[in-house]
């Protein structure tokens, strides 16, 4: 069965795809001076930060995971910590929060996304940063397309910026056509002017201005003003980092996936639980699907917020999780009924304990579905990068008027309740949702995909490779096809709600479907045609064909290459 709206893209020297056209071409423009899929990736992803303010920033995180021709797959890890002077107490006791605000500075972490595509470029890259750079400043300065989902975005806190955070009412409103950064192009350039660019961002006139703005107090989502805790030593003590990726084989391919400081192992349970059902056989998108997925899914989450932290802290047995034998166990859990329940396994599973009424200030902290972005590379010679940069977004904090960024708020991630492993702790990374996926097939990289999403990531990724793996369907009729999701667990962003008996499902996949889990106990939204995801996805063949697709919904989701 095909849905699919365009072509998949297919050629031997290059593909980039993204959730903006104008960063997906910026990556290629970058194939074609001779850069390689690195090079093209940090030039996407600086451009991504400027035609998407309204979904990542320079402020934000960045995950990634990479695999150079002839060599090894990694993670890197951007992904920037707690404060030092980030406690429980702090947060509880002194200012008498239930959770950490979704906005404003005191969810502040170490911003990451600039030292990790920095990063990137140095280890893996053959241009110069001023070379990468050069799209991004050029949009700041000379302004990017308004599309309806910035404006809105603008929009939703428009009377926010004007009461509370001026300095965003600078840049950002009167909302108009063309959106324009000068600011943020100056500050790349003075960086780029530095002795060396990653102390200026992280020890110089960059950390300067971020750790004085976000010193002073400031309206968030609890209603109340706060003050952030970062400190100049925070900064210039964390660099990002290169680690082993975890992963799982499936019906010939090995999934590649970051560590549970991220919700990525959630897409290598459900690959154990789902590789004992006949999916193929279910048929897509029907009521049987559907439903053994998601309860599948449940499962997964479940174990997300009963084991995963930064296991530099707590101690996540991803062994067990991720064994057969614990796979086949949670398994004879999958009913016939939809689960209402939150059903972690393994011995003495630690669950947060329920969160009071919050109440949120208007126009702040509203409930995230698709805040990030989203970007894959391939090149000639076998490069691959798939990285899903995310944070920093303009309605998240202030802007830094010295800098043209406001910075993120995936402090808001920590649990403040003790002994959790997402427990708040000083300098712990927050277990996040941004989860890139890479596929290896006969030792080699194969497929790189992701989306944004928050909690959806790594069901509506899952979605599209299972359509690819299960049913024959190529890149962009996979990412084509109708999705769903869950949200029958607690959300990783504040104000941690969870809808239970809870799926989503695209109304393309038909009334039989919605009927039939109906019938099975689901509490069934159904969602427009053309709603849940932004998947992109590149690939490549044994013999070194490329292929490519980017998801239409949206509009502004795009695939390019030769």
């Amino acid at each position: 069965m095909s849905f699919t709206t365009r072509p998949e893209l297919r050629g031997a020297f290059g593909m980039v795809a993204s959730t903006h056209w104008l960063a997906s071409a910026a990556g290629m423009a970058v194939l074609e001076r001779g850069g390689n899929a690195f090079d093209a990736a940090v030039a996407a992803g600086f451009t991504l930060q400027v035609v998407e303010p309204h979904l990542n920033g320079p402020g934000g995180d960045l995950p990634a995971i990479v695999w150079p021709a002839g060599g090894e797959p990694r993670v890197l890890c951007a992904q920037g910590p707690a404060p030092a002077a980030a406690t429980i107490t702090r947060y509880r006791d002194e200012l008498g929060l239930q959770l950490v605000p979704g906005t404003g500075p005191l969810a502040a972490v170490v911003p990451g996304a600039f030292g990790g595509w920095v990063t990137m470029l140095r280890d893996h890259g053959t241009m110069e940063l001023a070379d990468v750079l050069q799209y991004a400043i050029d949009y700041a300065e000379h302004g990017v397309p308004v599309l309806p989902q910035i404006a809105g975005a603008i929009r939703n806190v428009e009377q926010l910026f004007r009461d509370e955070w001026t300095t965003s009412a600078e840049l950002y409103l009167p909302v108009g056509d063309t959106l324009r950064n000068p600011q943020l192009a100056q500050t790349y350039r003075r960086v780029l002017e530095a002795d060396d660019p990653y102390d200026a961002w992280y020890g110089g006139f960059v950390a300067e201005a971020m750790i004085e703005f976000q010193g002073q107090e400031w309206m968030d989502s609890s209603g109340e003003r706060h003050a952030g805790l970062l400190s100049a030593d925070d900064l210039a003590d964390w660099r990002p980092r290169w680690e082993e990726p975890l992963a799982v084989d499936y019906h010939g391919l090995t999934v590649l996936k970051a560590g549970p400081w991220s919700q990525a192992p959630v897409f290598l349970q459900q690959l154990r639980l789902l590789e004992g059902f006949n999916l193929a056989a279910m048929g897509h998108a029907t009521a049987e699907y559907v439903h053994t997925i998601t309860e599948c899914a449940k499962l997964a989450f479940a174990d997300r917020e009963a084991w995963y932290g930064d296991p530099d802290f707590v101690d996540v047995p991803m062994d067990m999780l991720l064994s057969r034998e614990y796979a086949e166990e949670r398994r004879a859990l999958v009913g016939d009924e939809a689960s209402s329940e939150l059903r972690p396994g393994g011995d003495a599973p630690r669950l947060p304990g329920p969160v009071g009424a919050v109440e949120l200030a208007p126009g702040v902290g509203e409930p995230t579905r698709g805040d990030t972005v989203h970007l894959d590379v391939v090149d000639r010679w076998g490069n691959m990068v798939a990285a899903t940069p995310s944070g920093g977004w303009l309605w998240g904090a202030p802007v830094i008027p010295a800098l043209g960024f406001p910075l993120g708020t995936r402090a808001q991630m920590f649990w403040l309740e003790e002994g959790l492993p997402n427990s708040l702790e000083p300098r712990k990374r927050p277990r996040t949702t941004l989860s890139p996926t890479m596929a290896a097939r006969d030792g080699e990289a194969y497929l790189a995909l992701g989306t944004p999403g928050g909690d959806q990531q790594d069901q509506w990724t899952l979605h599209v490779f299972l359509a690819h793996v299960h049913f024959g369907m190529n890149l962009q009729e996979s990412i084509d096809a109708p999705n769903h999701h869950t949200e029958a667990f607690p959300s990783s962003f504040y104000p941690r709600e969870t809808v239970p008996r809870h799926v989503a499902v695209e109304d393309r996949a038909g009334e039989a479907t919605m009927q039939g889990l109906r019938e099975r106990g689901h509490a069934v939204e159904v969602s427009g045609p053309w709603t849940l995801g932004r998947v992109s996805a590149v690939s490549r063949s044994r013999g070194g064909g490329l292929r490519a697709g980017a998801n239409p919904r949206g509009m502004q989701g795009y695939a390019v290459g030769r």
